[in-house]
């Protein structure tokens, strides 16, 4: 009849004691994303640029890959490291 709703003034007993703390550890994934990229089109732009081929697109993109990477550190410097693990 309650469809599993607690009764009045109760809480649920699952997820008591459980809050969920913003840290930087989904930071660190997109940080190393970014990085990883950033190597890729590193590479690529030196490739294109050793072979004398165009290589301003890849350039620019590097640039922009790098300046994302650097606004991740940054924001992830203010995020305190998680101290919980998460639960599934």
């Amino acid at each position: 009849m309650t469809d599993g709703a607690a009764p009045h003034g109760k809480k649920p007993a699952t997820g008591i004691g459980h809050k969920r703390v913003r840290s930087g550890e989904d930071f660190d994934i997109i940080i190393g994303f970014l990085g990883f990229w950033a190597v890729v089109l590193l590479v690529v732009t030196v490739w294109m640029e050793v072979t004398a081929q165009p290589a301003l697109g890849w350039a620019l993109g590097l640039l922009a890959m790098l300046l994302a990477l650097y606004g991740m550190i940054r924001l992830r410097r203010r995020l305190p490291a998680r101290t919980a693990t998460r639960r599934n």
